[in-house]
């Protein structure tokens, strides 16, 4: 069964999906744009180039020739993804997927007109005057983000009309890929929000995890916690929202499908990856049977998945860089964290720092139904004592 699997990005994700793909024997080419990116580390091969540049997408593959294309990242040139699947080359989930969920435009119209899922109102915006004539439709404040990008590079929310220019300059420079478009959202007063992992099988039922809360600053990912509090027809509809919109993709994986939750209005479908999420991460502190990026990988290669089973609470906090440096990082603070019982210390081997960039990540268990309020603590000052340099 062993399968040569060419991963589409190279960040601390694929680098866990690689090392689950390697316990099962797999072969696996990690591709990223720059030399040592966490996933290439573990690897059995790494190609270095652009994967947006279509011929280079297409020398790498032909050289391959690859079981399974597994995209990790946005700016890849996933028309192309089409072409490979048609001549056998497995996509995951498949190429209908990874083109529709890879910008938000497709998948919001699919959600919301074609599905009927509830979500915030919404426009697009091409020009600066479409932006101020759509947030002044949608009202104030209002949520601006490209329609492509990542960790919540270039999303904002503009209280009036004295932000709009912030945030269309800071929406465009966090665009990934080429396309420069925003998208304008009414800005929903949720509770809390949740990712739901959602697993699609080959053969057998569409499976979810236990939900996932989390925490985002700037729209990015700092913390998230397992099992989140959410009540019990919320979850069920949150779920049916997740079957109904995987099912519409087509194909096998793990699906990161975020919502928002108020006790007022219900369950609002946010976003949704074709992947491993960052929030996931959580699922390391052996939360579960099967962590999200074996699930993922079982998934992949047509594995039956019996079950997934909550086995402890757990919790996250993200290790950010204070400084930006083409130098290798280097840490202070490991031996508090690997001192504690029941945590896990990750550093994810990024060969350099950005300012704000999450170079590790702290996860802690405990027995179900303990305090997640202060184990959630607990992993946040862990993660603080954690210096990067």
């Amino acid at each position: 069964m062993t399968k040569k699997i060419l991963l589409l990005g190279s960040g601390e994700l694929g680098k866990e999906f690689v090392i689950a793909a390697k316990r099962l024997g797999q072969y696996v080419i990690a591709c990223d744009a720059y030399e040592g990116a966490p996933a290439m580390q573990v690897a059995d091969e790494c190609e270095v180039f652009s994967m947006l540049d279509a011929e280079a997408l297409d020398r790498v593959i032909e050289k391959h020739r690859p079981d399974i294309i597994v995209p990790e990242i946005e700016a890849i040139r996933t028309e192309e993804l089409y072409r490979f699947e048609k001549e056998g080359i497995q996509v995951v989930p498949s190429a209908r997927a990874v083109n529709y969920t890879m910008n938000r435009k497709a998948i919001r119209d699919l959600a919301a007109k074609e599905l009927g899922l509830k979500t915030a109102k919404y426009f697009y915006a091409k020009t600066f005057e479409e932006l101020k004539e759509a947030a002044e439709k949608i009202g104030y404040p209002c949520v601006i983000k490209p329609l492509m990008s990542s960790s919540g590079k270039g999303q904002s929310v503009a209280k009036g009309p004295e932000d709009l220019e912030y945030s269309w300059a800071y929406g465009c420079s966090g665009s990934r890929g080429d396309i420069k478009e925003l998208i304008v959202e009414e800005f929903i007063h949720f509770d809390s929000e949740i990712t739901l992992l959602t697993v699609t099988q080959k053969e057998g039922p569409t499976l979810f995890c236990p939900p996932i809360g989390h925490v985002q600053k700037g729209g990015d990912y700092r913390e998230s916690f397992q099992p989140a509090r959410i009540a019990a027809e919320h979850l069920e509809e949150a779920q049916r929202m997740a079957a109904k919109v995987t099912e519409a993709l087509t194909g096998y994986g793990i699906w990161g499908v975020e919502f928002f939750l108020s006790h007022e209005n219900g369950v609002y479908f946010s976003e949704l990856s074709p992947r491993p999420h960052d929030t996931g991460m959580v699922t390391l502190a052996n939360t579960q049977n099967l962590n999200e990026f074996e699930l993922h990988l079982y998934a992949v290669l047509g594995l039956p998945i019996p079950g997934i089973q909550q086995e402890h609470a757990g919790a996250s906090a993200v290790i950010l860089s204070p400084v930006a440096s083409k130098e290798r990082p280097r840490y202070r603070g490991e031996e508090l964290v690997c001192s504690q019982p029941n945590t896990y210390l990750r550093i994810f081997g990024k060969p350099y720092t950005k300012l704000n960039r999450r170079m590790g990540v702290v996860v802690c268990y405990d027995q179900p139904g303990a305090d997640l309020d202060a184990l959630r603590d607990k992993c946040k000052a862990l993660a603080a004592k954690v210096e990067v340099y």
